[in-house]
C-alpha cells in the first residue's frame, strides 16, 4: 500500500528564501538566523525528490541526515508521535516548503494518510521502558504500605464510622476482614499491578506490535536500537508481514544490515552525493560485516 507516493524537498533557491524570511521575522532588516538546520543537508547532497514503495529505507552513517529526513516527512504529514523532535527555528519553515503527493488505490481514488499513522523513534521505546520502571517502583513501594495497612486493619481495633470522612478507611477494613478477599487481592486493589517488563529487546518488539496498526503509514527511526541480531530478524519478519499482508507503508531510517535486507525495499543511500538508490548488499555497512566474517571464516569451519 502506497499512501505517500512522492515527497519534494526545497531547492537551494527555496532554502535561501525561507532563511531570509526567518531572518526578517527575527529582526527585520538586521535580522539573522543562528541555526539554519535543516537547510543545506539535502540540497548539498543534490537530493530533492523522493518516490516511495511499500517499504522505503533511508540509509546512512551518523550525521547523514536520515533521521532528520524521517522527521521532516513525519512533521509535514502531521503523523502521531510520542517524543518531540529537537528541531531548530527553521524547521517549520523548511517542512512548510516541502511538497508531497498521495498514491492511488485500485479504483482510481487518491489516498489520504490514515488516522493511526505515526512515527516511532528509539527515544519513544526508551522513554516507555523508563516510565514503566518508575511506575513499577512506585507500585512496589505502595505494596509495602498496603501490606502494613492490611495487617493493621484486619487485626487492629474496629473502625467506627461516624461520618462520610470515615467511609474509605471503614470500607478498606471490611475488605481486609472478608474471608473471600485474600491478602494478595487486597494489596493489588490498593497498590495496583506492576507492568510486566521483559528484556529491552522483547519490550521493544512488543512496543512495535502494539503501536503499528494495520493499514497505516509508519515511520521508524533506527528501530534496531535495543534489539539483538535475533530480535532484529524477528522485527524484519514482522515488518514484512505488515507491509505484505496488513496494508502498511513503512519508511525506515536504519543502518542495520538485517533491516536493509527487507524484501523489495527501496533504499536511498544518503552517504552518497548525489544520493543514490542502492541494493542492500552494495552498502558500506553491509560490506563491513561481510568482510569481517570473511576475514574470520576459518573459525566457523
Amino acid at each position: 500500500m502506497i499512501y505517500l507516493e512522492k515527497f519534494k524537498l526545497p531547492t537551494i533557491d527555496k532554502e535561501e528564501k525561507i532563511i531570509s524570511k526567518r531572518a526578517a521575522i527575527n529582526g527585520g532588516t538586521y535580522g539573522y538566523v543562528d541555526n539554519t538546520y535543516p537547510c543545506g543537508i539535502f540540497s548539498n547532497k543534490e537530493f530533492y525528490n523522493i518516490t516511495f514503495k511499500d517499504v522505503t529505507i533511508f540509509y546512512g552513517g551518523n550525521g547523514s541526515g536520515k533521521s532528520t529526513l524521517l522527521n521532516v516527512i513525519a512533521n509535514k504529514m502531521h503523523l502521531k508521535r510520542v517524543s518531540p523532535f529537537n528541531s531548530s527555528e527553521m524547521f517549520d519553515l523548511y517542512t512548510g516548503a516541502c511538497r508531497y503527493s498521495f498514491g492511488w488505490d485500485m479504483e482510481g481514488y487518491q489516498y489520504n494518510i490514515p488516522h493511526e499513522s505515526r512515527i516511532i523513534t528509539s527515544d519513544d521505546i526508551f522513554d516507555y521502558m523508563l516510565t514503566v520502571r518508575d511506575n513499577n517502583a512506585e507500585i512496589s513501594q505502595g505494596k509495602e504500605a498496603a501490606r502494613d495497612m492490611h495487617n493493621s486493619l484486619k487485626y487492629g481495633a474496629t473502625i467506627k464510622m461516624n461520618g462520610l470522612e470515615d467511609y474509605e478507611e471503614y470500607r478498606l477494613q471490611v475488605q481486609a476482614r472478608k474471608k473471600s478477599v485474600s491478602r494478595r487481592q487486597f494489596i493489588r486493589e490498593l497498590a495496583g499491578d506492576e507492568v510486566k517488563l521483559n528484556s529491552n529487546g522483547e519490550t521493544a518488539l512488543l512496543y512495535f506490535c502494539e503501536k503499528i496498526k494495520n493499514n497505516t503509514l509508519c515511520c521508524l527511526d533506527e528501530p534496531e536500537n535495543s534489539l539483538s541480531p535475533k530480535m532484529q530478524l524477528e522485527l524484519v519478519k514482522m515488518l514484512e508481514n505488515l507491509s505484505h499482508y496488513c496494508g502498511c507503508q513503512l519508511i525506515i531510517a536504519t543502518h542495520s544490515p538485517f533491516l536493509l535486507a527487507l524484501n523489495n525495499a527501496k533504499i536511498y543511500n544518503l552517504d552518497e552525493t548525489p544520493v543514490e538508490i542502492c541494493n542492500w548488499w552494495e552498502l558500506e555497512n553491509t560490506k563491513l560485516y561481510y568482510n569481517f566474517f570473511q576475514k574470520h571464516s576459518n573459525l566457523f569451519n
